[in-house]
């Protein structure tokens, strides 16, 4: 949109899974508000999984950081990835705040990931993209180290 700017000034590392041998089971990030950004971007990725593992991942919405009221986000979730031509690859979700219920007051996401059957290596990101009001790079989780 705008060809002089960084792409850190245009994409928000909002929350992260950080690369992990992630055992069968559920994990979510934290919630995260959609105010500040026109849109967001899951990125999703395997390393080696488990034999017959299954991911899958979706958005979810909530009326507050606590996740009140706490749904997914209708069709805002990945075709669930096999261990059979699953591993090493990446998958995206990509979505606005207007896809939320913004009827009854939905304004905060967050990603879940779900492994089954046997522990696998995942990793995923979800970024802000394009911010409302000033340059992303100040919207970033706290883990971020650097920015060059």
């Amino acid at each position: 949109m705008y060809p002089n700017a960084k792409g850190s000034e245009e994409l928000s590392i909002l929350a992260t899974f950080d690369p992990i041998s992630q055992a069968a089971a559920t994990v979510t990030t934290g919630w995260v508000s959609v105010a500040n950004f026109h849109a967001f971007l899951a990125v999703i990725q395997t390393g080696v999984m488990g034999a017959s593992a299954t991911l899958d991942a979706k958005v979810q919405q909530a009326q507050d950081a606590i996740g009140t009221g706490a749904k997914d986000v209708t069709g805002k979730s990945i075709t669930q990835i096999v261990k059979a031509t699953g591993d090493n690859k990446q998958a995206l979700i990509n979505f606005k705040p207007e896809d939320l219920d913004n009827t009854n007051n939905f304004g905060f996401v967050r990603l879940s990931l779900t492994v089954g059957t046997a522990a696998s290596v995942v990793a995923a990101t979800l970024f802000g993209v394009n911010p409302r009001y000033a340059t992303a790079e100040i919207f970033n989780q706290a883990a971020v180290a650097q920015i060059n």
